[in-house]
């Protein structure tokens, strides 16, 4: 069953060096409180998977904390390349950056095998593509009805999921509406869970369309208002446009970017002392 902790609590009992970290959200409601605590706690050689690794990964990349990117695109949306990203590959700075590389479909098919508890999952799908011989994780399977070869993709199972929520409940009981991605399905094959919420209610009322993760399937609740800027929550907050443009100038340079982290990231410990 799920606790309410604070952020700091959380992070420290629940991630841990050397982790497989999942932190999921499509266009809202991506966890960034969680992801700055991560680098505040300096937890490092992580295994960071995603979907669509944004800002917040170029973030945890260029503090120095990943050893191990598993994507399936990469990039600041609307804007252009992700320079902590690119820095890593291209030159190994601050460290070298192993890539596993997928298709969106195979990613969500891999978090999709995780959270049934089956050791792959079967699509259509990389053919044409030079992706199968540069990981591990995809190979091929013969239909035993049809004998069509298909692609199958290793299940995914994050050490950790981290999402962020509108609300929970005082039980721990989860309720996210919007654009949900895939953070069901990564929370489920999470062998852990920590869910950062706009507010904490006394009951959680039904919305059309709403996903419910409920109490058991999570580890720990923290309440983080405006825990997914600058991406937004859906019913709470909007999209701060204006920190992604500026990302690009901040991200391009190491001494520029060093500065930012130290001064929004690891400088927010500081004033709250």
């Amino acid at each position: 069953m799920a606790e309410i902790r604070t952020l700091q609590d959380a992070v420290a009992e629940l991630i841990h060096t050397g982790d497989t970290v999942a932190m999921e959200g499509f266009t809202h409601l991506i966890p960034y409180a969680a992801a700055h605590e991560v680098i505040r706690q300096g937890v490092t050689d992580l295994t960071l998977a995603r979907m669509t690794p944004d800002v917040v990964y170029d973030q945890l990349i260029g503090a120095g904390l990943a050893r191990k990117l598993v994507f399936s695109w990469g990039g600041n949306p609307g804007v252009g390349s992700l320079h902590r990203f690119r820095d890593a590959v291209e030159n190994g700075w601050p460290r070298p950056l192993e890539l596993d590389e997928h298709s969106h479909a195979g990613m969500a098919n891999r978090y999709v095998a995780g959270a049934s508890k089956l050791p792959f999952a079967v699509l259509r799908g990389y053919r044409g593509s030079d992706l199968p011989g540069r990981t591990g994780t995809v190979s091929t399977v013969r239909c035993p009805f049809t004998g069509e070869e298909l692609a199958a993709v290793a299940a995914l199972n994050p050490d950790v999921t981290v999402v962020h929520a509108q609300r929970a409940d005082r039980d721990g009981n989860v309720q996210l509406w919007g654009l949900p991605g895939v953070q069901k399905e990564a929370v489920l094959a999470a062998r852990r869970v920590l869910v950062t919420v706009e507010e904490v209610v006394g009951t959680l009322e039904p919305r059309p369309g709403a996903v419910v993760l409920p109490t058991w399937v999570v580890d720990a609740v923290a309440e983080v208002p405006g825990g997914a800027h600058p991406s937004y929550a859906a019913g709470y907050s909007v999209r701060d446009n204006g920190f992604y443009r500026t990302w690009d100038a901040i991200s391009r340079d190491r001494e520029t970017f060093t500065a930012w982290l130290r001064t929004h990231v690891h400088g927010r410990r500081e004033a709250a002392r």
